[in-house]
């Protein structure tokens, strides 16, 4: 019986300009080569209202992404894309779970938030709200902990990333 690894996760950051159809386009650009959109974040730039930053989570071989990025970098509203798998980066994202839990059940969650370092940002009477922030695998190791808990809600935020020092991103 043999393994099949999952392909490797990559980032992308892109400059783009803020207009209306952008994302659509940057968007079919992975579509028609076959690769699966894991998480997208949109912001506005704030230096220059004319531009947004994205961030772009795929996974497929690095072949098909190269010719990708390169695409992409063609359109006429990209100003730049960069894949920032492997390099020195900060990235993170953020995920509010909801939990519904009766009042015994409470202290065994608390510990598992506070570990994680998560933030009770609701209390309910029959249920709690978590944030919860950092690396994508401290996310999946907290979510995985609540599991065994009825987890009524979960909303992930999708990577954010930022290059280390005064690289571009």
């Amino acid at each position: 019986m043999s393994v099949i690894a999952a392909p490797p996760i990559h980032t992308i950051s892109m400059l783009v300009r803020n207009k209306p159809g952008v994302l659509v386009r940057v968007a079919l650009v992975f579509s028609r080569r076959g690769y699966n959109l894991e998480s997208l974040v949109v912001s506005p730039d704030i230096t220059n209202g004319d531009f947004s930053r994205m961030t772009v989570t795929c996974s497929g071989d690095l072949e098909t992404l190269e010719q990708i990025i390169k695409q992409c970098t063609k359109l006429i509203d990209v100003v730049h894309a960069i894949d920032h798998t492997g390099q020195a980066a900060i990235a993170t994202e953020i995920a509010l779970v909801k939990l519904k839990c009766e009042l015994n059940q409470r202290t065994e969650i608390l510990q598992i938030a506070e570990h994680y370092n998560a933030k009770v940002v609701d209390y309910g009477a029959e249920s709690l709200i978590l944030r919860v922030y950092g690396e994508s695998e401290k996310l999946d190791n907290f979510i995985s902990l609540l599991k065994p808990f009825q987890v009524a809600e979960l909303v992930r935020s999708g990577k954010i990333l930022m290059a280390r020092g005064l690289a571009t991103t």
